[in-house]
């Protein structure tokens, strides 16, 4: 009986360790796809900077009215 219990939490920590491995995986790949996520954010904030002081004429259009 005793060496029966000892099998099943065995097994379970082996179920329970493979498991872990898998989510560790899958967190590893969100992360990748997040980073992925900001660069792109960083260079679409930056093109549209770029392109509103275009349409500007040079000039910033995300100043403050004077009346700020």
């Amino acid at each position: 009986m005793n060496e029966e219990r000892i099998i099943e939490l065995e097994i379970k920590t082996a179920y329970q360790e493979d498991l872990l491995q898998a989510l560790n995986k899958i967190v590893a790949g969100q992360q990748q796809q997040i980073d992925r996520l900001e660069a792109t954010c960083r260079m679409l904030n930056e093109r549209i900077k770029s392109l509103s002081v275009e349409a500007a004429g040079g000039e910033s259009i995300e100043e403050l009215p004077p009346h700020y």
